[in-house]
């Protein structure tokens, strides 16, 4: 694997300066919090951190964003929140952003949830762009296959988190997330957890 492949989350405040070093991607991870897509100075403080870089990818915010909502208003956000996504990347000249499902156990049946879910991608899906659709709650892998097959576009790939994978609410072992999710593989997200809490701990703990 090439170092530019990997890419080193914003989540670490030395991210930026360590994949300069290292030669590696970067994953910008400042707009995860809605409001900053609207906050000049917050884009400006990434435009210059990710200058001299290499391949990006762009984390989409998130918390109640739910593409898949049985309220119409909150599918409305959470595409107006997307759209808002879709124009930082392009700003930036990034091409790739990974977003979450919004899949909540116990609230949404996962036949609603691939249903819905592949009418709103089909509908989304921006040209010139890979969106990756990552897992967080879903117990298994087999509700985001269902979402990528159903759309069926190269636009939309998945995101295996690995971390995610290894939670309370899996119901799958991680290493068995990989075949299914394969053919439909983007990007993967790799931390660390004891297989209950998502804690998001590096590699070496």
């Amino acid at each position: 694997m090439r170092s530019d492949q990997v890419h080193i989350s914003g989540m670490d405040a030395r991210a930026a300066r360590l994949a300069k070093e290292y030669h590696c991607g970067y994953e910008i991870t400042a707009f995860s919090y809605a409001p900053m897509l609207a906050d000049a100075a917050a884009f400006s403080r990434v435009e210059a951190e990710c200058a001299g870089l290499g391949s990006l990818w762009l984390h989409a915010p998130f918390a109640e964003l739910i593409p898949c909502a049985i309220d119409p208003l909150v599918r409305q956000t959470a595409q107006h929140r997307f759209r808002q996504t879709l124009a930082a990347a392009q700003k930036l000249g990034i091409r790739q952003v990974v977003l979450h499902g919004g899949f909540i156990p116990h609230v949404y049946f996962p036949e609603w949830y691939v249903e819905q879910s592949v009418l709103f991608w089909r509908d989304f899906l921006p040209p010139d762009f890979v969106l990756a659709l990552e897992n967080v709650m879903e117990p298994s892998p087999d509700t985001l296959v269902s979402i990528a097959a159903g759309v069926d576009d190269p636009r939309l790939g998945l995101c295996l988190d690995v971390g995610h994978a290894n939670t309370c609410v899996s119901r799958t072992p991680p290493l068995d997330w990989i075949a299914p999710m394969a053919p439909y593989l983007r990007h993967v997200h790799l931390h660390n957890n004891r297989g209950q809490d998502d804690l998001h701990s590096p590699l070496d703990e």
